[in-house]
């Protein structure tokens, strides 16, 4: 998965990248980081496009479950009627069809379940990369990120703490 592959490639920059002291971070090159992320946006519809052949397949595949549900349902009606012969023959194959149109029944329901259990548990492992890949490389940008605005926000407020009381100071001094 070309994606994962960029994924790595950006952790591995994030790891050699030089750090910045006192703040836990660490100095990378935009450009690097921007190329990167644009790739990232082509691939990601190769990705989508796996999902929709996981999507376009479940279909099919029930579509086939059902075109053989109605076909054995089918061939059991053709066979009940060349059974009505006589009153007896006719009590058997009415059993027989509905037996018949039972277990047709039956395996087409096991078939639609097996099939929706393997949809599902594809969706269900392409769900799961996802938030892995969520968890394990936007998370900690996203946090890093924060911290950095919220250190920033906290370098102001410090900064302009400072100038209101110069101000002040300046202010004391002029009126004596």
């Amino acid at each position: 998965m070309k994606v994962l592959e960029l994924l790595d490639e950006l952790d591995e920059i994030i790891e050699v990248a030089s750090p910045v002291p006192m703040f836990k971070k660490v100095v990378v090159d935009p450009a690097e980081i921007q190329e990167i992320v644009k790739e990232i946006r082509l691939e990601l519809p190769d990705e989508i496009q796996q999902a929709q052949w996981v999507k376009n397949e479940r279909s099919r595949i029930l579509e086939e479950a059902k075109a053989e549900y109605e076909s054995l349902l089918n061939e059991a009606m053709k066979k009940a009627e060349a059974l009505v012969e006589t009153d007896e023959i006719t009590v058997k194959a009415k059993a027989r069809a509905e037996e018949i149109i039972r277990v047709a029944s039956e395996h087409s329901s096991i078939m639609k379940m097996s099939i929706l259990d393997y949809t599902d548990s594809m969706l269900y492992n392409l769900q799961e990369k996802m938030d892995q890949m969520y968890a394990l490389y936007f998370t900690d940008m996203y946090n890093d990120l924060q911290m950095t605005f919220d250190k920033v926000n906290e370098n102001i407020a410090t900064s302009r703490n400072e100038v209101k009381d110069q101000i002040y100071k300046a202010q004391v001094e002029k009126n004596e």
